[in-house]
């Protein structure tokens, strides 16, 4: 270890000298050290995970963690610690689910409660009707045919064989390729476009007369994840909801077409908890020596589904955000800028803390008047013009994590072509940990995006995919097992040295112009690619 310290405090990083008389040789070496010898992340990602367990926005899990994460920040020295709060909705946690069938034989079948829907008050016996809704214009195939039924409503697709391992390290001709300029234009984010239909498919079956529902898990070997949407005070689903592991679904709706008449047992017991209808964003700062020079941030969504123990996604990311303010805060390293820290509830729902903050701090943009609640925060990045506030210049960058335990292997410039020569600085040291990529393309969907698209410096890391799309993404595998304790303790240290080095450069990041509405870029548009033969 020592060894390994004494090495790479020979590069330095590229930034002004920390304050206080340290050099940037020092700083980089009490970094490792502090990241290494003294690491608490696995520690903080067993205490969210195995501890404290599921985060969904507004559970008792998650009013756990902001109290838990909170007061860390505060045990290691941070200051204005507090916490920010947004409206969201219900907060809602599983106290059990199970299910079976029992005709025309018994088997345990895997499955999810889907979030935000009813409790089945007490098991639920009933017969099957398999009748996929894909779109409104389905519903009137299966009217007057579902009364009493729990009803099957995703199409059972044949499996698909799996054509790539389900763990894997980015390879370097995979990373080369990542540094690609894409010349269409930015768009802005789009989520909640399920939401009508949603709707307007539980009405449906509720005036049908069916007693419950269930959809097929989108990846086979007995995952699922009961994820749910439906979060609004006095939204909620009107049935019980399920999510059924392929295998199972698959047998049931075979048995159903050749006229077995599967009955199903269902029983959920869940809590919704309507005491407190605002989510909450942690924010933290470690000082910087001039008030007037702004801040730099880094963040990570604490919250997260159900299913699982949400630990690749993002109790990982949440821990290498907390990890890297306790070096940071541990080595002693003085910053010209404050170093600000966030932890974000609702990402999972549509970004709906990070959008907050944005909104808050650092632009405006024109409401959409017929959107309310949901609607209105996704629809907020299509608002233009956008109007910086005062806070929009004092933010100077912000660094995002959340794509799992993953090694970091480099950073992605969001079309920033000026940040490219200081991040392939920035990253010199840690070369042998496997990190040297700056790739200039534009990544999307975690919280980032929002800081992007009003034009302030914002970046999400590249980590390696290990197992997280395969197998762990928003899943009942998303558990302690997930992480990887080296890849976390690497990805701890880079992040607090990113955060040191823009705290301490002269001048700030650079940014790109303030994002203009797009305008159509051709006159005529062809039905096909050009080139094409």
């Amino acid at each position: 270890m020592r060894a390994l310290v004494t090495l790479l405090t020979a590069a330095a990083l590229a930034a002004p000298a920390p304050l206080a008389g340290q050099t940037a040789p020092t700083a980089t070496a009490r970094i490792i050290e502090e990241g290494t010898a003294n690491s608490e992340v696995m520690r903080i990602a067993q205490y969210l995970t195995d501890v404290i367990g599921p985060r969904l926005t507004n559970s008792p899990g998650m009013r756990r963690a902001e109290a838990w994460t909170a007061a860390k920040f505060r045990e290691w020295g941070l200051t204005e610690v507090h916490k920010e709060g947004f409206e969201f909705g219900r907060g809602w946690e599983s106290l059990g689910a199970s299910a079976r069938m029992i005709e025309p034989r018994a088997i345990q079948l895997t499955i999810a409660p889907i979030t935000w829907t009813p409790a089945t008050e007490g098991t639920l016996r009933a017969g099957v009707v398999v009748a996929p809704l894909p779109d409104e214009a389905s519903f009137a195939r299966w009217k007057g045919k579902l009364r009493g039924k729990i009803v099957f409503i995703s199409d059972p697709s044949a499996p698909k064989d799996l054509d790539e391992p389900p763990f894997r390290r980015w390879t370097d001709p995979e990373l080369a390729k990542a540094d690609t300029f894409d010349f269409s234009p930015s768009t802005p984010p789009a989520y909640g476009a399920r939401s009508r239909l949603t709707r307007a498919r539980d009405a449906f079956l509720q005036q049908e007369g069916a007693v419950a529902y269930a959809t097929m898990s989108s990846r086979p070997g007995k995952i699922v994840h009961g994820s749910g949407s439906r979060f609004g005070v006095g939204d909620s689903s009107p049935l019980p909801g399920f999510e059924i592991a392929q295998e199972d679904y698959r047998r049931i709706a075979r048995l159903t077409s050749m006229g077995a008449a599967p009955v199903v047992e269902f029983a959920s017991a869940v809590r919704f908890d309507d005491s407190d209808t605002q989510g909450y964003n942690i924010i933290a700062d470690i000082a910087g020596a001039d008030p007037r020079s702004g801040y730099v941030m880094a963040g990570a969504h604490l919250d997260s589904w159900a299913a699982g123990d949400g630990a690749a996604d993002n109790a990982a990311g949440s821990a290498m955000v907390m990890e890297a303010a306790r070096i940071i805060k541990a080595s002693g390293i003085k910053t010209r800028r404050t170093i600000r820290f966030a932890l974000w509830s609702g990402e999972e729902q549509g970004l709906f803390g990070s959008q907050n903050y944005a909104q808050r701090h650092l632009a405006s943009r024109p409401a959409d008047p017929g959107l309310t609640g949901a609607a209105a925060a996704y629809g907020w990045a299509t608002g233009w013009p956008i109007t910086a506030l005062p806070g929009h210049a004092q933010l100077s960058a912000y660094f995002n994590l959340d794509n799992g335990s993953g090694r970091i292997r480099g950073i992605n410039a969001q079309k920033n072509p000026a940040v490219v020569p200081i991040f392939r600085e920035w990253l010199a040291p840690f070369r042998s940990m496997g990190a040297e990529t700056v790739a200039i393309r534009k990544t999307g969907g975690t919280d980032h995006v929002y800081f992007d698209a009003i034009g302030v410096p914002a970046f999400q890391f590249i980590q390696d995919p290990l197992d997280y799309g395969s197998l762990r993404h928003h899943t009942n595998l998303d558990t302690f097992d997930a992480l990887k304790a080296e890849d976390m303790r690497q990805g701890a240290i880079i992040l607090a040295a990113f955060l040191i080095n823009a705290a301490n450069s002269e001048k700030p990041l650079p940014r790109v112009p303030l994002p203009t509405k797009p305008v159509e870029g051709e006159y005529y548009r062809y039905s096909a690619p050009q080139g094409g033969k």
